[in-house]
C-alpha cells in the first residue's frame, strides 16, 4: 500500500493513500481521547462529545447541511480509548469536507441549547441502551469487577447517567480545548484524490489551527489480580446468561494476536470449538460468543452465552472451563490454527479494498505507532505459533485472573 503521510506544523498528523478506483474520497479523523481520559466523577464526556461534534461550529451552525448538499455522508463512534469522525464525499466537492472537519476542530459553537439537546440524546441513549434492555447493564457490573483502578472499569457511555445529566457548559468546553487538538489528532485521507491535493488543503484548512495544551496521559496501571471475583445478580430477563472474562494484555505487546487467535477458535464459525462442541453437539448453551476487548491498554477476553433449557450457569460455566483447559494443556492442531489465520487474512484483505476503511485503519495505525503497520499485521497474525498460543491461554484462564457474572432470570 502507497502511504504518504506529513506532520503539520501544529501538530496534525496527515496520512493518505490514493485509490483512483473510486469516484469518493474518505477523510478520517482519530483524536486520542476516550472513556478512560474522563475523570471518574465525569464520564461519558468522550461520548457526549460525539454527540456535540455535530451540533455546530464557530463558523458553521450546521454540520450535516453543506455536506448533504455536496452529495457526502457522515459518522462518527467513541470508545474507552479513541473518538474517530469520519466522512465520505464526492471528489469534486471534496475541499467541503475539510472545511467542515477543520472548522469543528477549530472551535465549536458552544451554547446551553446544544449542550441541553446533545444532552438529552445521549441520557435517552444511556435509558434506552443501559436501563431498558435485558442484559443491558453487563457493561456496568462485569466492568468495575475487572478494574479496580484503571479507567476502563466504567463503560463509554458513562458510569451513571447523572454524570451526563449534571455536566456543565464550562466542563464541556474545558473537555474540548483539552483533548480537541490537531496535537491530539490524526487525519487520513483516501479515495480518489491526490497527495499533492491532500496536502494542499490540509495546510490551507488545518495548518492555522494552533496547537493546544494536551495533558500528558497518566493514568493508573491495574495491578496484577491475584484470586478470582464473581458476582451473581438477578433481573428481569427471559433466559439466565453467563459472562466471563479474563485479563489480557495491551494493543501493542506481541501476545495480543495470540489472544485475537484464541478468541476466533473459540468462538468465530459455526465450526469453531464452543459453537461446535457446546451448541451443536452437547447443546450446553443456546448461545456462545467469544471476542476480546482490543483495547490499547491492558483488555479482557470475554466469553458469554445463555445456557439451553435445563442448563444450569454451574453447569454451563463448567463447560467452559473445560474447553479453556484444553487451550492450556494442549496445542491446537496446525490445521485448525491455520484456518483461523487464513479467515482473518482474507477479512484483511477484503477489508482494505474499500477506501473508507483504509481511512479508518490508517487512521487508528498511525496514531497508535505507524500507518505502515496495516501491511505488518497478517504477519504478526501469522508468526503465532501453538505453543505460543498454550503459554498465552496457560497464564490467561487461571481462574485467578479472571471474573465470572452470573446474570439469573429474577
Amino acid at each position: 500500500m502507497k502511504i504518504n503521510k506529513q506532520t503539520l506544523n501544529n501538530g496534525l498528523r496527515v496520512v493518505h493513500c490514493e485509490d483512483k478506483d473510486t469516484q469518493m474520497v474518505a477523510l478520517d479523523i482519530v483524536y486520542d481521547v476516550g472513556a478512560r481520559d474522563e475523570h471518574p466523577e465525569h464520564t461519558g464526556f468522550a461520548h457526549l462529545f460525539e454527540h456535540l461534534m455535530f451540533g455546530g461550529s464557530v463558523n458553521i451552525p450546521d454540520y450535516d447541511g453543506p455536506l448533504q448538499q455536496a452529495g457526502g455522508e457522515n459518522n462518527a463512534w467513541t470508545n474507552n480509548d479513541i473518538t474517530n469522525y469520519y466522512l465520505t464525499i464526492p471528489k469534486s466537492n471534496v475541499e467541503t469536507g475539510f472545511w467542515l472537519e477543520s472548522d469543528r476542530m477549530l472551535a465549536l459553537d458552544f451554547s446551553e441549547h446544544s449542550l441541553d439537546v446533545q444532552r438529552g440524546v445521549v441520557m435517552e441513549e444511556f435509558k434506552q441502551r443501559c436501563l431498558n434492555q435485558p442484559y443491558g447493564d453487563v457493561s456496568h457490573l462485569l466492568r468495575p469487577l475487572a478494574y479496580k483502578v484503571h479507567p476502563y472499569r466504567w463503560p463509554t457511555i458513562g458510569k451513571e447517567l447523572a454524570h451526563i445529566e449534571r455536566a456543565t457548559l464550562q466542563e464541556v468546553e474545558d473537555f474540548f480545548y483539552r483533548f480537541y487538538a490537531p496535537n491530539n489528532a490524526v487525519l487520513a485521507v483516501t479515495g480518489n484524490i491526490s497527495w499533492e491535493e491532500t496536502l494542499r488543503l490540509t495546510l490551507k484548512w488545518f495548518g492555522p489551527i494552533p496547537r493546544r495544551d494536551v495533558p500528558v496521559r497518566r493514568l493508573p496501571q491495574e495491578p496484577v489480580q491475584t484470586e478470582e471475583r464473581r458476582l451473581t445478580v438477578e433481573r428481569n430477563v427471559p433466559l439466565d446468561a453467563l459472562f466471563m472474562a479474563f485479563h489480557t494484555c495491551r494493543r501493542d505487546e506481541p501476545d495480543y494476536y495470540a489472544f485475537d487467535i484464541l478468541s476466533d477458535i473459540l468462538s468465530n464459525g459455526s465450526s469453531s470449538r464452543l459453537n461446535l462442541r457446546l451448541v451443536k453437539e452437547r447443546k450446553i448453551f443456546s448461545s456462545i460468543d467469544a471476542y476480546i476487548s482490543g483495547t490499547r491498554d491492558a483488555g479482557l477476553l470475554h466469553v458469554s452465552g445463555k445456557p439451553a433449557a435445563g442448563i444450569s450457569l454451574e453447569q454451563a460455566e463448567e463447560a467452559v472451563r473445560r474447553e479453556l483447559e484444553d487451550l492450556m494443556r494442549n496445542s491446537v492442531g496446525t490445521q485448525e490454527l491455520e484456518k483461523v489465520k487464513n479467515k482473518f487474512e482474507s477479512t484483511q484483505i477484503f477489508g482494505n479494498i474499500n477506501y473508507l476503511n483504509v481511512a479508518t485503519n490508517l487512521a487508528w495505525f498511525e496514531l497508535t505507532g505507524q500507518a505502515e503497520d496495516i501491511d505488518r499485521e497478517v504477519e504478526r497474525y501469522r508468526s503465532v505459533s501453538p505453543e505460543h498460543l498454550r503459554d498465552v491461554a496457560a497464564r490467561a484462564f487461571r481462574p485467578e485472573n479472571g471474573v465470572v457474572l452470573h446474570y439469573k432470570k429474577g
